[in-house]
C-alpha cells in the first residue's frame, strides 16, 4: 500500500454531511466527500466526471486531529434567494457552523502509486482554487506537503509516524478517525456522485496515537 498525505490548515473550515435548509453543519474533521472535493479541483475533474470519481473514492482515508478547531456559527441573511419551485423568496435565514483555528493531517491510501502521483503533483499546482468545504474558506497554509507520498507505508502507520504539524501543544495523544469496514461511526459522505449529489454510508473508527509535539510552555 501506498500513502498520500495532505495538510487541511485555515481560520475556517466547515465539513458538512448532513445540512438541512436553514442549518449548515459541519463535521469535527474533514468529510471524505470534501476532501476528494479539494482533489477533484485540484486536478481540474469536473463534477459531472463520475469515472474519475469513483476511482478516488476507492482510495482509503484517515484523519489525523492535529488541532481541535472550535465550533462557530454566522448567522445568515440572504435576500432575493431563487426557490426550488421557482419564483424568489424575499429573505432566507441560515445559522452556518464551521470550526476555526483547526489544523488535520488526512491520508488516502491505495494500491495504485500512478493515482496517487497525479493527485500529488495537481495540489502542488492547481488546476482550480482549493477551499475547505466552503468556496469562502481558503487553506492558510499549503495542502500540497513536499514528502506527503509514503511509498510502502498503509495509513495508519503513516498518521503515526508523520511529524507533528502544529508548533506546540500539552496534548500527550492526537485524535485519529480512519475507514474501518467494523467501525462503529456511519457518515454518509462516500461520493458517488457530485453531479446528483449522490452520496453513501461510510463505517469509521476513531483512535488516538500518541503525539510526539513538544509540550506547550
Amino acid at each position: 500500500m501506498n500513502t498520500l498525505l495532505l495538510r487541511l490548515s485555515g481560520a475556517m473550515q466547515s465539513w458538512g454531511v448532513q445540512s438541512r435548509f436553514g442549518v449548515r453543519d459541519t463535521g469535527l474533521e474533514p468529510s471524505k466527500s470534501g476532501v476528494l472535493g479539494l482533489v477533484c479541483a485540484a486536478m481540474g475533474i469536473d463534477r459531472a466526471n463520475d469515472a474519475v470519481l469513483s476511482e478516488l473514492a476507492r482510495l482509503k482515508m484517515g484523519v489525523r486531529v492535529e488541532r481541535e478547531g472550535r465550533l462557530k456559527v454566522d448567522y445568515h441573511t440572504a435576500k432575493d434567494v431563487l426557490k426550488a419551485g421557482g419564483g424568489i423568496k424575499d429573505t432566507e435565514l441560515s445559522n452556518r457552523y464551521y470550526l476555526a483555528d483547526a489544523v488535520f493531517l488526512v491520508g488516502l491510501e491505495g494500491e495504485d502509486l500512478l493515482l496517487l502521483e497525479r493527485i500529488h503533483a495537481a495540489l502542488r499546482n492547481p488546476v482550480w482554487p482549493l477551499f475547505l468545504g466552503r468556496k469562502s474558506f481558503v487553506p492558510g497554509e499549503p495542502v500540497w506537503l513536499a514528502d506527503g507520498l509514503k511509498l510502502g507505508m498503509d495509513l495508519l502507520d503513516t498518521l503515526k509516524t508523520y511529524p507533528y504539524l502544529g508548533r506546540r501543544t500539552s496534548e500527550e495523544r492526537l485524535r485519529v478517525v480512519l475507514e474501518d469496514l467494523d467501525g462503529v461511526i456511519v457518515r454518509s459522505d462516500q461520493p458517488i456522485s457530485f453531479r446528483t449529489r449522490h452520496f453513501a454510508p461510510r463505517r469509521l473508527a476513531s483512535t488516538y496515537i500518541p503525539t510526539t509535539a513538544p509540550e506547550a510552555p
